[in-house]
């Protein structure tokens, strides 16, 4: 298995309504995405510094099913809405043991 791992620090300008909109649209790419097995969605509570304000975690049976969710038109449009919404984001992918 892979684990992708996204986490977003978000614009302040509208951010909790984009917050909750970008986890609508990543939650809705499980069974648009036929690659993605899973995604787990957390938005932050933290109050420190270095927190991020939301993440994802996503699971793949193999690196090339990461890739074939990365370039889906589905995932793509999504990736156009968070881009114009964050700050910037931080990612991990990594070889689960199964």
């Amino acid at each position: 298995m892979v684990v992708h791992i996204v986490t977003f620090k978000f614009k302040e300008e509208n951010k909790q309504a984009n917050i909750i909109h970008a986890k609508q649209i990543l939650e809705n790419l499980q069974g648009a995405v036929p690659t993605l097995k899973s995604i787990d969605v957390g938005l932050n509570f933290a109050h420190e510094e270095r927190a991020m304000d939301m993440s994802i975690i996503t699971v793949f049976e193999s690196k090339i099913g990461l890739e074939a969710y990365a370039v889906h038109p589905e995932h793509l449009k999504v990736v156009d809405f968070i881009k114009s919404v964050v700050e910037y984001s931080k990612v991990v992918d990594y070889q689960r043991a199964e």
